[in-house]
């Protein structure tokens, strides 16, 4: 185990250890688990709140920037109005609708490759691909 690699499993060890999971950690967790409408931390705070009326918007984002940290939620920067977070930590691609930014998970792995010659000698060790367009919804009432 190189020393870098040692350092960071420490750390995240610390970290674990040091999350204390309040009720309305928790909730936020509970919320998230097996969630895939991709919410805001907004969004997470008004349903948090309804059982939790205590929780403050800080709370939510304090406790998402620790699952962060710890690995257990990503978070989306593909809506220039919010961030949005994502519970499904294994290789995943986003379909997004432009008009009610709905994000669908694609959960299928499929060729998506940079061709040697572009990846000006990056070592590629993650990938994620967004495709942007309208949702069947959003289709349907534009073609009225």
């Amino acid at each position: 185990m190189s020393n870098v690699y040692a350092r960071y499993k420490m750390g995240q060890q610390q970290r674990e250890r040091s999350f204390k999971l309040t009720p309305q950690r928790a909730a936020i967790m509970a919320f998230l688990e097996d969630n895939h409408s991709h919410p805001s931390a907004e969004d997470i705070y008004e349903a948090v709140l309804e059982k939790y009326p205590m929780v403050s918007l800080a709370t939510v984002y304090n406790t998402l920037e620790v699952l962060k940290q710890l690995g257990r939620v990503a978070e989306l920067n593909i809506d220039g109005e919010r961030k949005h977070f994502d519970p499904i930590m294994s290789p995943h691609h986003h379909l997004i609708c432009t008009k009610c930014k709905e994000i669908v998970d694609i959960l299928k792995d499929f060729d998506l490759d940079v061709p040697r010659d572009l990846s000006k000698g990056f070592r590629i060790v993650g990938r994620r691909a967004d495709f942007y367009g309208l949702c069947p919804a959003c289709s349907e009432t534009e073609e009225k």
